[in-house]
């Protein structure tokens, strides 16, 4: 069934106002009729079961008609920050990583990123991964949309690491630590942390990042014994701590 996303200020009494973009893809995409029935989510995790009662000029209001039990979102908040990719790789990771759970994607501008975003067409990107992550949402039946943030330097990332409780990065693992540390930091892992987890650009991390980094608290991982690609990292990633946290017994 087709779901929607509002915030909690759009819900009056046992309705609910749906605006912007939604009321073209119910209207126009969908075709929806009034008396249909749809999902709407809200930035509360709460998920309605909802009916169509009509459509205004900028906006459709449904009728509550009872609240869905639903259990889907990861039991940790992960942020993934991405080394800045070429072409439609970041497409990719946010599409695959939204599916697998993540909440927040940060482009981040490290030495090696051969691509760059300029300031002035940041906001066109954003738009469009917001727009992937939306559409991968409701796909994957998602309660929450994630969050693209503004692209940031490295040194902007590192000054963030108060606000996470797990920092970790991946790196070329080349001793036992390294190797063994995905799966140390994912026992590690409570329910409601906050994770933050970056991943290089195609040429990797630079030698001097690595110390940054770690100087900042970040735990460099190994994400198994093969190389892989930067928009197959985050998904590797995804994919452990939700088999860790939501699968294994």
């Amino acid at each position: 069934m087709q779901r929607y996303f509002v915030k909690t200020d759009q819900i009056i009494g046992n309705n609910i106002r749906i605006t912007g973009m939604d009321v073209h893809h119910i209207t126009n995409v969908m075709r929806f009729n009034t008396g249909d029935n749809i999902l709407v989510c809200t930035d509360e995790l709460k998920t309605y079961f909802v009916k169509i009662a009509f459509f205004g000029k900028n906006e459709v209001m449904v009728e509550v008609v009872k609240e869905i039990e639903e259990d889907v979102e990861l039991p940790v908040k992960v942020t993934i920050a991405q080394g800045i990719t070429k072409g439609d790789k970041f497409d990719l990771v946010v599409q695959k990583a939204t599916e697998c759970g993540a909440h927040y994607f940060v482009p981040v501008e490290m030495k090696r990123c051969v691509a760059k975003i300029e300031p002035k067409k940041s906001y066109k990107k954003i738009e469009r991964w917001q727009k992937i992550a939306l559409e991968a949402s409701r796909q994957s039946h998602r309660q929450v949309v994630p969050n693209i943030m503004d692209p940031v330097g490295l040194k902007e990332l590192i000054k963030s690491t108060s606000e996470y409780d797990v920092c970790l990065f991946a790196y070329e693992a080349h001793g036992n630590d390294e190797k063994k540390a995905l799966a140390t930091e994912l026992k590690k892992m409570e329910k409601g942390s906050s994770v933050l987890i970056l991943i290089g650009p195609e040429g990797g991390i630079d030698d001097t990042e690595v110390v940054a980094l770690k100087n900042a608290g970040f735990v460099p991982i190994g994400l198994g014994p093969r190389i892989l690609r930067c928009e197959t990292a985050p998904i590797y990633v995804m994919s452990a701590i939700s088999y860790a946290l939501e699968i294994e017994v």
